[in-house]
């Protein structure tokens, strides 16, 4: 009876120790896998871009940038679509996007969230942006003579297309929502050209870097719709990168994007595709102006 109750003790023992190693094993293959994902993930850089024009445009303007950066980079470069602005905005903060291309007013919102969002480089022309008030109504030559008629914005969180048209009218002393008999957002600087076109609106405003675009594909008719006028300038676009990403990656990012250049063809159907000229630094401090007509306006409290 002893000995039975003997090897029974240590057939107990060994089970346990076989059901241990086992458990060790499985956390290995558990760590190894989460370790590989890691380091996939570390190879990879995601990128994105507020949702300012259709998802087709977007992924096509990015294609041979995103080919150019893997070139110079050494790794994958992953172009990641977003739902809305919002999205950006919380991707970046979350670290599950390490890139994205910004507005103004949406790098303000994301540089508020994380503290520490770095804007690498923007398009020459973004330090003096502007914006472009368009109406089809044939009567309607300048804003005032939209009084009492629907217009048009793009997405609410637009900088162009939103904050900084209202915050200048409201300087002219016109507050929109009484002003025009209905305002909407179309969503897009692309859409509140057609919506326009259609006369889906009366008047409404988009980004003049985008309209100018529009008017060279033949894609707004500008014997029917006309630009009645055109804001001060601003800053604007940038290319903006999580603040925790290495330093390191962001100088050769940054090295990457002033590199460009128009007189190599290839980089210049890279610029063309950006609509920039070429890009160059730029800082925190260049959107403060944002930040301070985005509280003026009542959107940021």
């Amino acid at each position: 009876h002893r000995d039975l109750h003997v090897r029974s003790r240590r057939q107990r023992q060994m089970c346990i120790r076989d059901r241990f190693k086992r458990t060790l094993a499985l956390a290995a293959g558990i760590a190894l896998s989460v370790s590989a994902v890691c380091s996939h993930a570390a190879d990879v850089l995601r990128v994105s871009a507020i949702p300012d024009e259709a998802p087709t445009e977007l992924l096509r303007k990015f294609k041979p940038l995103g080919e150019y950066l893997e070139q110079q980079l050494g790794m994958k470069v992953q172009f990641v679509p977003v739902a809305d602005y919002a999205a950006v905005v919380e991707s970046l903060a979350s670290d599950r996007l390490d890139m994205a291309w910004l507005g103004g007013f949406t790098f303000v919102q994301t540089r508020l969230k994380t503290g520490n969002a770095v804007p690498l480089v923007q398009r020459e022309q973004d330090a003096q942006f502007t914006s472009k008030f368009i109406s089809a109504d044939p009567d309607v030559k300048s804003v005032k003579d939209l009084k009492g008629k629907t217009f048009a914005f793009g997405s609410v969180s637009s900088t162009s297309g939103s904050l900084m048209p209202r915050y200048f009218m409201l300087q002219d002393g016109i507050k929109p929502e009484e002003f025009f008999s209905r305002v909407a957002y179309s969503g897009a600087h692309d859409a509140t050209a057609a919506w326009v076109q259609a006369g889906k609106a009366d008047g409404g405003v988009l980004n003049a870097s985008v309209w100018e675009k529009l008017v060279a594909s033949g894609k707004v008719d500008t014997n029917k719709v006309k630009v009645i006028a055109t804001t001060p300038t601003y800053y604007d676009y940038n290319w903006t990168v999580r603040g925790t990403l290495d330093p390191a990656l962001q100088a050769k990012i940054k090295a990457a994007f002033l590199a460009l250049d128009p007189a190599v063809p290839e980089q210049k159907a890279i610029l063309d595709l950006q609509a920039a000229s070429r890009f160059i630094e730029t800082k925190p401090e260049n959107y403060e102006g944002i930040e301070q007509a985005a509280r003026a306006a009542g959107l940021l409290k």
